[in-house]
């Protein structure tokens, strides 16, 4: 299949990408260090054409996984395939279309931007060298392609191991802690960056990273890792909300507190409401279109609402309400898998 077509399809909701396949997809994948774990069992699925962000404390197991999807340590246990080729049985050909920065990206510091990447390019073959240029403008490296490396920033380095990456023409791209070192406009053009490579080429890029709010920014799907187990995954916003079944809460001003409380809490429709700073947390015991019978059993009331909205949860939120219920649930470090689906 052509990157044309890649592309095409990776416009299409999730539900029309079937035929699409999967980018990563891994079953029971265990890695074991002698007696330690760093990976537990991780069932992974990445689509095709998004940006995903596989997310985790330091230590949680993040740079292993993208080591052992790489081929460059074997698995303990378990099944991978990347790009639909089994790893590490078909390594070669699933590498071919694949790019990657596994910690930090390293070169020759005495040759240039442009001569490292040359060298790269030596290796893919002619029609790599094409790419070159394509690939120092893509990442903002153009005006110092020609300096030695020696004296590029940390992040300068980064941009120059996306640059290299890039020469695959890569249908995947994987990203270990990628905007280490960027100061705040270069994490913002790296964001555009990855959403371009995304949207306009139909790349999957999958991104590891410890920064939360970060990925929440730039990815459409992320996985929760934590002490090498999966604890959750699929799209950024159902991890937020909390998955199917999750509570609905709205934030609501109102210019009698009294009264209001008094009325949402004989209300069906409620299930608690409390004071908060901004005027009353109502959880609500439907979805959350009950919140239009909430206004109008208000209003009925007399009470006058100047707010009512979804209280908005961000990741990072979600992440440390996942992982304080797991260590307060298993004190022995064993983590009940739990899933969002797409």
């Amino acid at each position: 299949m052509s990157s044309a077509d890649d592309a095409s399809r990776a416009g299409l909701p999730a539900s029309e990408q079937a035929g699409s396949g999967l980018a990563i997809e891994t079953r029971g994948l265990t890695k074991h260090f002698g007696e330690r774990k760093a990976l537990d069992g991780i069932d992974l699925r990445v689509p095709r054409g998004c940006a995903f962000g596989f997310l985790g404390p330091n230590g949680a197991g993040k740079t292993t996984m993208i080591r052992t999807l790489l081929g460059l340590t074997r698995a303990s246990a378990g099944s991978m395939q990347v790009l639909g080729h089994r790893v590490p049985a078909e390594r070669a050909q699933a590498l071919q279309r694949v790019g990657a920065i596994v910690e930090e990206p390293r070169f020759h510091p005495y040759l240039s931007g442009r001569e490292n990447l040359r060298l790269v390019a030596a290796v893919r073959g002619p029609q790599t060298v094409e790419r070159i240029a394509p690939a120092l403008a893509r990442v903002g490296l153009s005006e110092r392609a020609d300096e030695k490396v020696k004296r590029y920033s940390m992040g300068m380095r980064q941009r120059l191991g996306v640059a290299r990456c890039l020469l695959a023409d890569p249908l995947l791209l994987i990203l270990d802690e990628p905007t280490n070192g960027l100061d705040p406009g270069g994490i913002q053009e790296f964001r555009e960056m990855v959403r371009a490579m995304v949207e306009q080429e139909g790349r999957t890029v999958f991104l590891s990273s410890h920064l939360l709010d970060e990925v929440e920014k730039v990815c459409d799907v992320a996985a929760i890792v934590d002490r090498g187990k999966v604890v959750t995954q699929g799209p950024i916003a159902e991890i937020s909300r909390g998955g199917e079944g999750a509570r609905s809460e709205l934030v609501v001003g109102v210019d009698d507190v009294e009264l209001a409380l008094r009325t949402l809490t004989s209300s069906e429709l409620v299930q608690d409401a409390t004071r908060s700073q901004d005027g009353l947390i109502v959880v609500l015991n439907g979805a959350p279109e009950t919140a239009a019978g909430v206004n109008a059993a208000l209003v009925n009331a007399g009470v006058g609402v100047v707010r009512l909205e979804p209280v908005r949860h961000s990741l990072e939120q979600r992440f440390l309400q996942i992982t304080a219920r797991l260590d307060a649930s298993s004190p022995e470090g064993e983590h009940p898998a739990e899933e969002v689906r797409a």
